[in-house]
């Protein structure tokens, strides 16, 4: 069995046994590593070099693997990752940020989100892809943009509800938090107006939206990390309030999340102690100082996390995904600067399983902090 450790593909997952094999999104395409003992791997492949991979996801139904890149589209591999092909037929924008897979009525579904903020869908594995346009319906869309040039928005992350196999949620960066029930022919903006947990203040429209979990025992329970917290609802999106840890900085940049989908109390968040801005502001003194943090308690409360990660960390966790098996999760968090940790006992230890690998990284990221030291 295989897992993907990638900025905008598949996040969770849940098996039988622990998977032997893991495949790295780096700026110079896959990286498979393959285990040898716990918090050992080995690298035993590379593909698709000379793209910065931004997604991985897995159909499970026939086992193809698809890997999307930043400005390099996406490509699919029919043989357990030894040959691969581009498939992109239909696909109106090559940016791809995001991509993810599901099983309707029986058939494979795979999604593909770009830059600017498109949602693609091919139930043909890939070979053909319409889009899904009523997207660009909603009310906001001209408000969607970016910080950084050129501006543009990107749809982040793609999602499903557990429990309704015509729901899909589609994070935009920055813009929106979007829910379709119909498989994508209409959308609802769902990111509206809430409190902080405290109830002192209100949160205006959360904007910088960048992935969510829906939580299988309640569907209307939604958890969406955005530029500077963790936005939860109880109400499938009615109204929200603000989350954050006891350390974080009012700009604190919350990105990669996971959890145990058996027991969705217990989540892990991977955190910037600054947003991008502040390591644009600084240049060669950029620090990102990413932390990895847990919460027992369905993030009403965190803890950041030691046990064999370094203390001070001058990258960013550009990813982070979690396999369960028999109620225990290995985490794994790749770095912008190269670097793999893996823990097997739900975050308690951590072991640097890979480093010397290009930066696992959202585009651009990577740059940012490349000069700091």
């Amino acid at each position: 069995m295989a897992i993907g450790l990638s900025h905008g593909g598949t996040n969770v997952y849940s098996a039988g046994a622990r998977s032997n094999q893991l495949w790295v999104a780096t700026k110079d395409g896959l990286v498979q590593l393959e285990r040898e003992s716990v918090g050992k791997w080995r690298e035993v492949q590379r593909a698709l070099r000379g793209q910065h991979i931004s997604a991985i996801v897995f159909e499970k139904t026939t086992n193809t693997i698809f890997a999307g890149a930043f400005f390099g589209s996406v490509h699919a591999s029919a043989d357990g990752g030894k040959t691969w092909e581009r498939r992109d037929n239909g696909i109106a924008y090559h940016d791809v940020y995001s991509l993810a897979t599901n099983v309707v009525d029986g058939k494979a579904r795979v999604y593909c989100g770009t830059q600017p903020a498109h949602i693609f869908v091919s139930e043909d594995l890939g070979a053909h892809w319409r889009e899904l346009p009523s997207m660009r319906a909603v009310e906001s869309v001209g408000e969607w943009s970016f910080p950084a040039a050129p501006h543009v928005a990107h749809t982040k992350f793609i999602t499903f509800d557990p429990f309704d196999q015509n729901a899909i949620y589609a994070c935009v960066e920055q813009g929106a938090f979007l829910k379709s029930t119909d498989l994508g022919q209409s959308w609802k903006q769902l990111n509206t107006v809430g409190f902080y947990k405290d109830k002192s203040r209100p949160v205006e429209h959360f904007y910088d939206v960048h992935r969510c979990l829906i939580d299988p025992r309640k569907p209307d329970n939604i958890y969406v990390t955005g530029g500077a917290g963790l936005y939860v609802t109880h109400s499938g999106g009615g109204n929200w309030e603000r989350w954050t840890a006891t350390d974080w900085a009012a700009d604190v940049y919350p990105d990669g999340f996971t959890w145990n989908p058996k027991n969705p109390d217990l989540m892990f968040v991977s955190a910037a102690e600054h947003n991008p801005a502040t390591w644009r502001k600084a240049g060669p003194a950029a620090r990102a100082e990413g932390k990895i943090y847990r919460s027992k308690d369905c993030g009403k409360s965190w803890e950041r996390l030691g046990g064999g990660l370094p203390a001070s960390l001058k990258h960013e966790f550009g990813a982070l995904c979690a396999e369960e098996v028999d109620g225990v999760c290995a985490i794994f968090g790749g770095t912008t600067g190269g670097e793999v940790f893996c823990s097997e006992d739900n975050g308690e230890t951590w072991a640097l399983i890979a480093d010397n690998l290009t930066p696992i990284s959202k585009k651009g990221h990577e740059w940012l902090l490349a000069a700091a030291s």
